[in-house]
């Protein structure tokens, strides 16, 4: 069974509608799917036949009876098909293989040797899918890359990877020819808004922003249920929204930017300033005099261990955070933010300070209270966001009233 061909063939016949029925409301009867999708009953049984043969839907339990026969329903078989995920960062490279309901049944990681260059990054790339793909080749059904930095989504090409220094990386186009598999690509932070909507606090909610914390800082703005893109493919590159004109210089230029103040880069150059004009850590029992050595995840196991100079750091990062996101939900008014990369592991070192901005800051009570949480997901965020790529284009919703 050629699973690209399964695929292209559901979206180009519209098949997505009925398979985003069962998705939601399995186990479904074929008589509630045409009276809650408008298609005629002759139009649901083959189709549904289609996707029988095909194996991405199969038979369940009979419904209750409202007189007559009972009713077979029916089930997405999540279980019997695969998604890749990728998530290419400024360090690592990490990967996973899932079932149709976000279940991780493989991972690996791979450190991305810099300086690099695309082919160099492309066939890292090219191996991590390999070793995953052997788990059960026929029945994988798309790759999904989430890519930090700018992405042009309709050719899945990487624009420009600032902490790689890589620009117009054709990853989609390498990756098909490749594998002869579906493959999407998205900017890490909106890939992982979508694993949000899909899999985590994000279900259920059509406005919401996740923020990606790590080495830089990216937004993933969903609105009306859809992810938003803006003009050129930036909108959610909140890490260079100025905080502070005299603030330190970003690599992009400018002076002041979020992820000047807030990313684990920042957290460590702060706790290393403070340490190198005379303020006692516990930090120095760890480098010593060489303070280039301390990174973010240093400062929050500091900080844990009760070193008031990073439980400092950490608050005022969360401050700065704070400001960012008062912006935004001025600007957006979501319903959620969700924060997810490395440094939202520092938690409530960061949530505290972060919270009581925008309670101080927000204009109205109802945006003093904008729900704000950690993802769940941990360091699988934008992996399971890049699973979700794959779904969202097998599940999209197509209105239709034609038979």
């Amino acid at each position: 069974m050629q699973i690209k061909g399964s695929f292209q063939l559901m979206k180009s016949l519209n098949r997505s509608v009925i398979l985003n029925k069962i998705r939601t409301d399995g186990p479904i009867s074929r008589a509630a799917i045409a009276k809650e999708t408008k298609l005629t009953p002759p139009t649901v049984s083959s189709i549904v036949k289609e996707l029988l043969d095909s194996e991405l839907v199969v038979e369940s339990a009979q419904g209750q009876s409202n007189g007559g026969r009972k009713p077979t329903m029916l089930i997405i078989n999540a279980k019997n098909f695969y998604v890749i995920g990728l998530d290419v960062g400024p360090t690592l490279l990490k990967s996973i293989l899932t079932d149709l309901n976000g279940t991780i049944i493989e991972e690996s990681h791979s450190a991305i040797l810099t300086p690099t260059s695309n082919e160099k990054l492309l066939q890292l790339m090219k191996k991590t899918i390999t070793e995953l793909i052997n788990y059960d080749r026929e029945k994988i059904i798309g790759i999904g890359v989430g890519m930090h930095g700018v992405v042009d989504v309709e050719s899945g090409t990487s624009l420009y990877a600032p902490n790689l220094q890589l620009r117009d990386i054709p990853i989609k186009n390498v990756l098909e020819n490749e594998f002869g598999i579906t493959v999407k690509v998205e900017n890490d932070a909106r890939a992982m808004a979508l694993g949000e909507v899909w899999f985590g606090d994000g279900s259920g909610t059509d406005n919401i922003v996740a923020v990606n914390l790590g080495r830089g800082i990216g937004a993933g703005i969903i609105i009306n249920g859809e992810l938003f893109h803006g003009e050129s493919s930036i909108a959610g590159e909140i890490g260079h929204m100025t905080i502070d004109i005299r603030g330190p210089k970003c690599a992009c230029g400018n002076y002041g930017c979020l992820q000047t103040l807030a990313s684990g880069p920042a957290i460590a150059e702060r706790a290393a300033r403070e340490m190198a004009i005379g303020k006692n850590s516990s930090l120095e029992n760890k480098v010593g005099n060489d303070l280039d050595q301390i990174d973010g995840k240093m400062v929050y196991e500091a900080a844990l261990e009760g070193d008031s100079l990073c439980v400092s750091v950490l608050n005022e990062a969360g401050i700065y955070l704070g400001i960012g996101l008062v912006n935004l939900i001025h600007t957006l008014n979501p319903t959620k933010v969700i924060i997810g990369g490395g440094v939202s592991n520092a938690g409530d070192f960061l949530l505290d300070s972060l919270k009581d901005t925008i309670q101080r800051r927000a204009l109205t009570k109802s945006a003093k209270h904008t729900k704000v949480l950690l993802s769940t997901f941990s360091e699988h965020a934008t992996t399971l966001g890049a699973v979700s790529l794959i779904l969202a284009e097998l599940f999209s919703r197509t209105d239709t009233n034609t038979n």
